[in-house]
């Protein structure tokens, strides 16, 4: 970087509007960006279609999942006791070793061996309240179109003090559409959005709301590449303008009993 593009990087920084207005114009007239404009290469990337239409899943492990396992596995000590997990018990069985007592398996719909509760979240209260130490709930929020009442039973049944580990899509493509298959996917969260949802339907609980990604990630997973095939400081890296993962540990207020 030359002298001229940092100065006039922090002069974009500190400046008011109207100066970084007209700092822009001269970048454009005079080419002056970090990247000049037209001296980009696409390369691969050069394409109306991912390198891979199912998330890099036939590459490797997806990136998201890379995000989704570096998150639960930083919660590990919340997976005991009793646990939920849906559709099948992959990440109780990975981050929960001895831990857990009981594995407990929900699904939407029956026809799932190895479901022992079936339920709609939103409507679900057969479910008996303050039954579980954890609760694992990855990438299914963004499926349910009224997410605040699914979220409204997932804190009455956690036990006080128990723990919601989630994880939504925020950049990705979309995962699924009604008519082609069996589900919908209706929203993609923010942190910011994710933390006004739960302060809304976890009152009283302890929050911890944040992301995974940078540019690069999300450039990679949009077009489908997996994990492998990036530098672990290019996954690891943070950049908060690009949220590839949202991720939320919300516990349950200790003294609250529904």
């Amino acid at each position: 970087m030359t002298l001229r593009t940092a100065l006039m990087g922090l002069a974009k920084t500190i400046a008011p509007q109207s100066t970084r207005a007209w700092i822009v114009r001269l970048q454009k007239k005079y080419r002056l960006q970090r990247v000049r404009a037209g001296t980009v290469e696409f390369g691969h990337l050069r394409r109306l279609t991912p390198i891979s239409p199912i998330f890099g899943m036939d590459r490797g492990l997806p990136i998201d999942r890379y995000y989704i396992e570096h998150f639960l596995r930083k919660h590990s000590g919340d997976i005991k006791g009793r646990v939920l997990e849906l559709g099948d018990p992959f990440y109780i069985n990975k981050f929960g070793d001895d831990r857990v007592t009981q594995t407990d398996i929900l699904h939407y719909t029956t026809g799932n061996a190895q479901a022992t509760i079936v339920a709609d979240l939103t409507q679900a209260d057969h479910i008996p309240s303050n039954s579980f130490d954890c609760i694992i709930f990855t990438q299914t929020i963004q499926m349910i179109y009224e997410p605040k009442l699914a979220l409204h039973t997932l804190h009455r049944i956690l036990k006080p003090g128990g723990v919601l580990l989630l994880t939504s899509a925020g950049i990705a493509k979309i995962g699924r559409r009604l008519g082609r298959d069996d589900w919908g996917e209706y929203w993609h969260f923010t942190t910011q959005s994710a933390e006004a949802v739960f302060k809304e339907t976890f009152s009283g609980a302890t929050l911890d709301v944040s992301s995974y990604g940078n540019v690069f990630a999300a450039t990679c997973f949009l077009h489908g590449l997996a994990s492998e095939e990036l530098e672990p400081q290019e996954l690891d890296h943070r950049d908060p303008d690009f949220e590839v993962l949202v991720t939320v540990r919300a516990q349950k207020a200790a003294g609250e009993a529904q």
